[in-house]
């Protein structure tokens, strides 16, 4: 069924003493649109959008927007995965209004050393595993190098920009989907701009009927997607002023105190498990947290030694604009016992940035925070290339702001270090240290979650010395 149609039944379904099938009959001689704009737009019951899911594919979508196009909590999902598929034929998402630019031939000398360095490093790579790990006499021969590689590409995926294509599918409810449009049509990226609008368009036409011409029929889809859903979808004014607007208001306090100079932080561990506090300071804290890139340890101080007035008028920047239907942003979602503040390489923190069952406030991409060396590059000798092509890419990077700052986002490289708070429940924590601790898991996320578990054990050991994890140190190179 179409997803409208199919939510229009389920809704009437829990509503009637009809069966299924009697309300699949009756729906079908009723006009949904109708039953749509008054219950869903105009009454707001929301979650009747909950009951109606639809299959998406994005394709040759940058890695900054498989990212955002992920930020949803009640999302499912898979993007292409840059640790078992060779990136080196991929294209580069360049900025429209970058192309014919004065700044494009520095965007893609950036992206082409990065290119090149990903493509010189992997064979060495290759060979070096192949050495140290030789084949077991029960691994069949395909199986042994594709897992080969597959350790391979977890070292140079460090050299991928944001800017490299890829492709996600997703499986969303309607609900999930109206709140995506509107989240990528309020972005101040134009890609995400454009992606929103693709994405309304293609919820006005039939979506593709692939499977059923296979399959010799033409049953299936013939109406539009999500029809009503995209005649209502639209940027928002809340989300589209808010972080600007708090951005504005922190620069200010952030250069007062000094904390806008990575010089004045102080030094933490990458992960830093925040003691519990005030449910307002929280709240404060991670909304200066989001426009910043300094240490959530550092602001918790600053806003703990704050008067109730001055808290008051930053809760009140991230409220003012704030519609009667709309949600408030992520940054109110407090309250959680376990709160991380972690800094790690951006290619690994895109597998913890998968977990739904906790709260994440990003910091924006940067090379502020400097960049990871895989061990083994190390280990394999190959160090020094791998620094040089950072180094000098960070130096073009820097140029590049002073020209056009969405190209140097995107320039930006896996391999740096990005910082972001997690905040969840105790049994999310277990999971996640359990789970990415794991002998199978990339190096970087793997002593992030065993840290995250003696950080627990260390405040908490009733409950956190029962967690079950891997040291990093305990190694199975050849188990995926």
């Amino acid at each position: 069924m179409p997803p409208e149609k199919c939510a229009y039944a389920l809704a009437r379904y829990s509503r009637s003493p009809d069966s299924i099938e009697d309300s699949i009959r009756w729906v079908h001689t009723h006009s949904s649109e109708k039953f749509w704009e008054q219950f869903y737009f105009d009454y707001g019951h929301a979650s009747i959008a909950d009951l109606g899911h639809v299959v998406i594919c994005f394709e040759g979508v940058s890695e900054l927007a498989a990212i955002r196009l992920e930020d949803e909590p009640l999302w499912d999902g898979q993007a292409k995965s840059s640790r078992y598929q060779n990136f080196s034929t991929t294209n580069w998402f360049v900025p429209p209004h970058t192309r014919g630019s004065r700044s494009e031939a520095t965007y893609h000398r950036i992206l082409h050393s990065l290119s090149e360095a990903y493509r010189l490093l992997h064979d060495p790579l290759v060979v070096y595993l192949s050495e140290r790990h030789p084949r077991p006499p029960t691994m069949m021969e395909a199986d042994y190098w594709r897992r080969i590689k597959a350790r391979a590409f977890d070292v140079t995926r460090y050299l991928l920009p944001l800017a490299a294509t890829t492709n996600v599918g997703q499986v969303v409810s309607i609900r999930t989907l109206e709140k995506q449009i509107t989240r990528l049509l309020s972005s101040h990226l134009s890609e995400l701009r454009t992606i929103g609008e693709d994405l309304r368009n293609a919820c006005a036409r039939p979506p593709a009927n692939l499977w059923n011409e296979l399959c010799g029929t033409q049953e299936g889809a013939s109406e539009p997607l999500a029809p009503t859903l995209a005649r209502h979808a639209r940027a928002n004014p809340y989300y589209m002023t808010v972080y600007s607007d708090l951005a504005r208001q922190a620069k200010e306090i952030l250069h007062a105190e000094g904390l806008d100079q990575p010089h004045r932080w102080t030094v933490h561990e990458s992960v830093d498990l925040i003691e519990p506090h005030d449910l307002v300071d929280e709240i404060v804290t991670t909304l200066l947290y989001s426009v910043s890139h300094a240490p959530y340890r550092d602001l918790l101080a600053l806003v703990q030694s704050w008067s109730e007035k001055q808290k008051r008028e930053m809760i009140e920047i991230g409220i003012k604009q704030r519609g009667t239907h709309d949600e408030l942003i992520k940054e109110f979602r407090s309250g959680y016992a376990v709160i991380f503040d972690i800094l790690m390489d951006i290619g690994a923190w895109r597998d913890l940035h998968r977990h739904r069952r906790c709260q994440q406030v990003q910091q924006s991409f940067t090379t502020l925070h400097g960049y990871d060396v895989p061990p083994p590059l190390i280990e394999a000798g190959l160090e020094r290339e791998y620094r040089q092509t950072m180094d000098t890419v960070y130096d073009a990077i820097e140029q590049l702001k002073q020209q056009d700052q969405e190209a140097a986002l995107y320039a930006i490289p896996f391999g740096f270090r990005v910082r972001c708070l997690f905040k969840m429940d105790f049994a999310e924590a277990e999971y996640i240290a359990k789970l990415r601790s794991g002998v199978k898991g990339h190096w970087s996320y793997r002593t992030v979650a065993w840290s995250m578990k003696q950080k627990l054990a260390a405040r908490y050991p009733l409950v956190g010395e029962k967690i079950q994890t891997t040291p990093p140190d305990v190694e199975d190179t050849l188990n995926r």
